[in-house]
């Protein structure tokens, strides 16, 4: 029963690789969507089932429903791993999404954390894959996606730039 989440991620993974794979025929849309994929689903895979990677190992958590902290925002390893974590989230919504500016992705980033968050603890509790639901997630997930969105900027400028140099 533990397990749920990440067969319906592996699934839904699957299918969606199958689709891409099938009716996209750009290569540069094609690979970039299978890139995303794999981002998506390996995200997934570490956010919502039992198993646990803190940067150097990898592990299976214990059944349990997780605890939840909604008052202190530690700033340890964790919450830059999750800032790191959620960077390539935060360069393909604003890459999805060009109309949204810089400041606009703050409550999407806090709001996307806050969903992830709150995900964690429903399955926590449904599946018992003892997630900890916490604060400090949310500001680390929403400060990833805003700079995601930042260096993703940066890029376009600098590409951009780069295609102006060569044409002269």
């Amino acid at each position: 029963m533990r397990w749920i989440p990440l067969l319906v991620i592996l699934v839904l993974s699957f299918l969606s690789g199958n689709y891409i794979i099938h009716n996209i025929e750009d290569f540069n849309k094609k690979r970039m969507s299978l890139l995303s994929l794999v981002y998506m689903t390996l995200l997934g895979a570490i956010l919502f089932t039992p198993m646990s990677f803190n940067g150097i190992d990898a592990y299976v958590m214990p059944a349990g429903v997780g605890r939840v902290n909604l008052y202190h925002i530690y700033y340890d390893v964790g919450f830059f791993e999750n800032i790191i974590l959620t960077i390539p989230l935060g360069f393909l919504i604003k890459k999805s999404f060009t109309e949204l500016s810089i400041v606009s992705m703050i409550p999407v980033g806090l709001m996307i954390g806050a969903a992830i968050e709150t995900m964690q603890y429903y399955l926590s509790h449904a599946f018992l894959i003892n997630r900890t639901s916490d604060i400090s997630d949310v500001v680390a997930n929403g400060i990833g996606i805003v700079v995601g969105s930042i260096l993703l900027l940066i890029y376009q400028q600098t590409y951009e730039k780069q295609l102006l140099n060569n044409r002269i």
